[in-house]
């Protein structure tokens, strides 16, 4: 797989200040932000979020004037950062390069539950970070098939659902939850039909 310039990547590239304290500010919010997310749904608040990254509300408002602002940046963020670990383990066997990036689409789970229901799924950067994340993940997803590692009689959308399902549920700890996955994808690999 080479690399490929991912839509989500411009749009990161694009809204990451350039002068180095405000991309260290920058980055602390985003940082912030997914971890408040993650822990306190889309209602996180943003007084948190700006403390949580040692900064003041107002380098905080002049970052994402809005919360919706914030929250497409932390989304885009998570999803290129998906697409990133998709070149880096796209040398790996292909069962391995796509469990390894499925455990990370894992991770990316929890903060889209988070921010999803704010964001509209026809926004531009909820579209191009679909497109970006099929773009990274479907090409070892069909490696993996043409391998003989996985089913073929299931597409990349399949796969993604029933992991985005998978994580959706309660577990009682990440253990538990990584069981459940593991069995999931033993139904997914080829020599498992």
């Amino acid at each position: 797989m080479t690399a490929q310039p991912f839509p989500v990547s411009e749009i990161v590239a694009s809204q990451r200040p350039h002068r180095k304290d405000a991309a260290r500010n920058y980055d602390a919010l985003i940082t912030a932000a997914r971890d408040a997310f993650a822990e306190n749904g889309a209602e996180a608040s943003l007084e948190d979020i700006a403390r949580r990254a040692g900064v003041g509300i107002g380098t905080l408002y002049r970052n994402f004037p809005t919360r919706r602002h914030l929250f497409e940046s932390v989304y885009a963020g998570e999803v290129n950062a998906l697409c990133q670990v998709a070149e880096e383990v796209a040398d790996l066997e292909p069962w391995e390069a796509l469990t390894s990036w499925l455990r990370r689409f894992v991770d990316y789970t929890v903060t889209k539950r988070a921010i999803r229901e704010a964001l509209d799924g026809e926004s531009d950067i909820f579209l191009a970070c679909r497109e970006s994340m099929y773009q990274a993940g479907g090409p070892l997803f069909e490696r993996a098939q043409k391998a003989g590692a996985a089913r073929t009689d299931m597409r990349f959308d399949d796969l993604l659902r029933m992991v985005a399902g998978i994580t959706a549920t309660h577990f009682l700890d990440d253990a538990q939850r990584d069981r459940v996955l593991n069995v999931a994808l033993d139904g997914v690999r080829a020599s498992a039909n």
